[in-house]
């Protein structure tokens, strides 16, 4: 029985929190679900730090801007097949 009631207690808890959400998004003007990603923290920007993804991207960017496929040569040329 008192297994019963946690679990009815956590759904409503659970419950009154998306309640709690919907009620933000719907009824407030230009209300919309908070950022919770790197990405959206002004603090993090202003020190140059973002999400593993993003700076990932920057890399593989910057890598492929260095390399000139046009002069690529294979590294060992004498490979017997």
């Amino acid at each position: 029985m008192e297994v019963l009631k946690v679990i009815l207690l956590a759904a409503g808890l659970i419950s009154l929190a998306v309640i709690g959400l919907a009620v933000r998004v719907l009824i407030v003007k230009g209300g919309k679900f908070p950022n919770t990603h790197v990405s959206g923290n002004k603090h993090l920007k202003r020190n140059g730090i973002c999400c593993a993804q993003a700076q990932d991207r920057l890399e593989q960017g910057k890598a492929q801007k260095k390399t000139d496929f046009k002069n690529l040569k294979i590294a060992d040329e004498n490979i017997k097949h």
